[in-house]
């Protein structure tokens, strides 16, 4: 069921919430949280789409926050709020509402939300394009137990996962982080059996992939050694291999779809490793609304001294297919080295989904 609201009020949304539930034959709330995605009028279908998706696993109230803010200066003047209400078919066990904040009340965007939240559920806030500078101080982040934003989505993707580790406050997520979730559980895996020492990693990836910079942040602070960046075809990520002094344990992935594990003495076998569509990412990111101190733990390892190569200059980013590379190592030491094996184990295993 479909209503349109014009020149509405949040009070007169809520009231038409209600009387879709009624209407529709499901008078009682039976979501777990309320989903804000502010995003604009080009980039708001395919979120919705996404979002749509997740809450078929979690049942949720999305409110989509379309800001229009007028180009003239009379259009910025004015304070208008159009709404329009989906509850039933394409959106499932969830409710959605589509929020058009027109000239400067595109401004106060929390103030129209506040209203609209879910009681006693948890509130979680995406930026599918452009995000705050800093999204816990955002008046719309302060309202959430979860900001979720992606490094991938803007111009200079190194450079935003830079400012996301200067202003990480507990609750930030980045979906850049969530792709490389079974790369992680995979690699745990292969660390979990026996193996030589390793002495260096490698990580391939194409071009402007700032998963492939998590990646290498996460390796090089939990295995405290070298970790190389080389620009491969794609897509995405594409390789890692683990050097050993009796060999390679390799993770290749070239179609997108399936990955080969290499490991000295062993067979070679194949890993299901496809490219995720959003709509997974964010399913994963609603399962857990608890700060994650992994993505925390990383993301700050890419400002200190040790990391701060890889995650400020670019590290493997340049265009064109041409190697490049730095070296991001913790302290080493085999004592250290095998502990960091373990703790890299441990959290992956913990955040594992199908692939």
């Amino acid at each position: 069921m479909n209503i349109d609201l014009t020149e509405t009020t949040s009070g007169q949304i809520n009231a038409a919430l209600v009387k879709a539930r009624r209407a529709t034959g499901s008078p009682a709330v039976g979501m777990v949280l309320t989903l804000v995605i502010v995003t604009d009028e080009g980039n708001h279908y395919d979120a919705l789409k996404a979002a749509s998706e997740a809450s078929k696993e979690h049942p949720s109230r999305i409110l989509v926050v379309i800001k229009r803010p007028g180009r003239s200066p009379r259009d910025r003047k004015m304070a208008r709020l159009d709404a329009e209400v989906r509850v039933g078919g394409e959106t499932g066990t969830g409710e959605t509402v589509l929020l058009r904040l027109h000239g400067e009340l595109a401004n106060h965007a929390h103030s129209v939300v506040l209203p609209l939240l879910l009681p006693d559920a948890p509130v979680v806030v995406w930026w599918p394009e452009e995000a705050p500078e800093n999204p816990a101080a955002d008046l719309l982040g302060q309202l959430a137990a979860r900001r979720i934003t992606d490094a991938a989505a803007t111009e200079d993707p190194v450079a935003a996962l830079g400012q996301r580790a200067r202003t990480y406050a507990p609750g930030d997520t980045d979906l850049a982080w969530t792709r490389i979730t079974p790369w992680r559980s995979v690699l745990a895996a292969a660390l979990d059996q026996r193996h030589s020492k390793i002495t260096s990693v490698v990580v391939e990836a194409e071009a402007y992939n700032p998963s492939s910079e998590l990646l290498a942040l996460w390796l090089a602070e939990r295995l405290a050694v070298p970790v190389e960046r080389t620009v491969s075809e794609g897509p995405g990520l594409t390789a890692v291999r683990l050097e050993t002094v009796d060999g390679s344990i390799c993770l290749d992935r070239t179609n997108g779809r399936l990955a080969e594990l290499a490991m000295p003495g062993q067979p070679d076998r194949h890993v299901a490793l496809p490219r995720r569509e959003t709509s997974e990412l964010i399913a994963e990111e609603l399962r857990r609304l608890d700060p994650d101190e992994m993505y925390a733990s990383t993301i700050k390892f890419g400002v200190t001294a040790h990391g701060k190569r890889v995650i400020e200059a670019g590290v493997g980013m340049a265009p064109g297919g041409s190697a490049s590379s730095a070296t991001a190592a913790a302290p080493s030491g085999e004592a250290g080295q095998a502990s960091a094996a373990e703790q890299a184990g441990k959290p992956a295993a913990r955040e594992a989904t199908a692939t």
